[in-house]
C-alpha cells in the first residue's frame, strides 16, 4: 500500500475518516434544525463526495458554476441550484440542461428576468436577496426588489422557487456571539422578506441560506426551509480562527517539499506556491500573518510555532524559519475552497495510507 511519505509533492491530502465525522455532523445539524440541506459542491467539486452528502439525505445539490451543474448532471444528480446571479450570454445552455434535470436559477435584476423571459423556456428561479453581505443579491425592503418578484410570480414561463440569499459577512464575525449574530439577521432579514410577500398572496416555496460559519453558530433556523453551506466538508485554517470547527476538524491538508535552504537566510522555500495554496491571506482575525500553517505532527493535530508560510508567488512558498532541503511538511490552507481548486484529484488517506484517489471537476466552459 502506497503511503503518504511514498507521495510525490505537492499534493492534496484528504483524511477520509475527517471528512466522513464532517458530512455526518452537518447533515445532523441540518436535521435539528429543521432545514433540507443543499450542500455548495463549489468547495470540493467532487463526485464521490456529493455522493456521500446525498446518502446522508442532502436534498439536492448547490453550485456555483454551470459546469460544475453539468458535470453532476451527468453523475446523476438531478435537482441542481446554480446559486450565481444566472449569466445571460449562457442561458441557451442552462435552458438545454434543465430540459434534463431541475435546474434552479439565480436572478437579481430586472434584466436577468426579461432575458430569461425571453426564451420562452420553463426555468424554475429563485430570487437572490442582500441579507447584509452587500455583494449581490436585491435589497428587501426596495421596490424594485418586490417588483422582480410580482413578474415571476406571475411569469407563465419561469416557476418562482422563492428567495435566496448568502450571509458571507459571517466570515468576518470577531466571534462566536457575533457570527451567530450575523445568522439571526441573515434568517429574520429572509422570513420576514417571505412573510411580506405571502401576504401580497405571492407563493414562496423555499427560503434557502448559507454559509459555513453561520450554519456552525445559528440556534434557530424557523421559517428557513433549506441551508447551502459547503466549506464544512474540508473546513480549513479560517474556520478554525473563527470558531466554525477545531483544528482536528480540517480534512484538507497540503504535503510540501523543501527545495531551497541558503546558508546565512532564516527562510527555506517549498513547491507550493500560489497555484497550490491560493493567495487568500486568511481570517484578519488570525493571532499572526500566515499563507499556511505547518503541521507538527498531524495526529496529535498541533501546529508549529517556529516556522510558516508567509509569502507565496506562482510556485514558489516561502516558510519563515529554516528547514533542510527535502523535508516535507503538511499544511492546512487557509481557504481549503480555493486550494482544492488548484488541484487534479485528492489523494484519498487513512492514517498514514493512500486508500484512494478522487477526481476533481475543476475546469470550466
Amino acid at each position: 500500500m502506497t503511503r503518504i511519505q511514498d507521495l510525490v509533492t505537492p499534493g492534496l491530502l484528504l483524511d477520509l475518516d475527517v471528512l466522513d465525522a464532517n458530512l455526518a455532523r452537518m447533515a445532523a445539524r441540518a436535521r435539528a434544525l429543521g432545514v433540507a440541506l443543499r450542500p455548495h459542491i463549489k468547495t470540493h467539486k467532487c463526485v464521490e463526495i456529493a455522493q456521500r452528502q446525498k446518502a446522508l439525505g442532502a436534498d439536492g445539490l448547490t453550485v456555483s458554476t454551470l459546469y460544475e451543474a453539468k458535470v453532476f448532471a451527468d453523475h446523476g444528480f438531478t435537482d441542481i441550484t446554480w446559486a450565481f446571479p444566472v449569466v445571460i450570454n449562457r442561458i441557451a445552455e442552462a435552458a438545454a440542461l434543465a430540459d434534463r434535470i431541475t435546474l434552479r436559477l439565480v436572478v437579481d435584476s430586472a434584466e436577468a428576468v426579461n432575458e430569461l423571459e425571453r426564451t420562452g423556456h420553463h426555468f424554475h428561479v429563485f430570487l437572490k436577496v442582500d441579507c447584509g453581505y452587500h455583494r449581490a443579491g436585491m435589497d428587501p425592503h426596495s421596490t424594485p426588489a418586490l417588483d422582480v418578484v410580482r413578474r415571476l410570480a406571475a411569469s407563465r414561463t419561469l416557476a418562482f422557487d422563492g428567495i435566496l440569499t448568502h450571509s458571507g459577512h459571517s466570515y468576518h464575525g470577531k466571534s462566536p456571539a457575533e457570527i451567530c449574530g450575523v445568522a439571526e439577521q441573515e434568517r429574520s432579514v429572509m422570513v420576514e422578506f417571505a412573510e411580506h410577500l405571502r401576504k401580497e398572496d405571492i407563493k414562496v416555496r423555499a427560503v434557502s441560506v448559507g454559509s459555513t460559519p453561520a450554519m456552525s453558530q445559528v440556534v434557530n433556523l424557523h421559517g428557513v426551509t433549506e441551508a447551502r453551506p459547503g466549506n464544512y466538508a474540508f473546513y480549513d485554517y479560517t474556520q478554525v480562527i473563527l470558531g466554525s470547527c477545531a483544528l482536528q476538524d480540517v480534512a484538507l491538508t497540503l504535503q510540501a517539499s523543501v527545495v531551497s535552504a541558503q546558508p546565512g537566510t532564516n527562510h527555506a522555500v517549498i513547491d507550493a506556491g500560489a497555484l497550490s495554496l491560493s493567495k487568500d491571506l486568511g481570517s484578519e482575525l488570525a493571532p499572526r500573518h500566515t499563507m499556511g500553517e505547518i503541521y507538527e505532527n498531524y495526529a496529535a493535530h498541533t501546529l508549529r510555532d517556529d516556522v510558516r508560510v508567509v509569502s507565496v508567488s506562482q510556485e514558489h512558498g516561502v516558510i519563515a524559519g529554516p528547514l533542510p532541503v527535502g523535508t516535507r511538511v503538511r499544511i492546512v490552507p487557509n481557504h481549503s475552497c480555493l486550494t482544492a481548486a488548484q488541484f487534479d484529484e485528492y489523494v484519498v488517506v487513512r492514517g498514514d495510507d493512500v486508500v484512494d484517489r478522487w477526481k476533481i471537476w475543476r475546469e470550466r466552459d
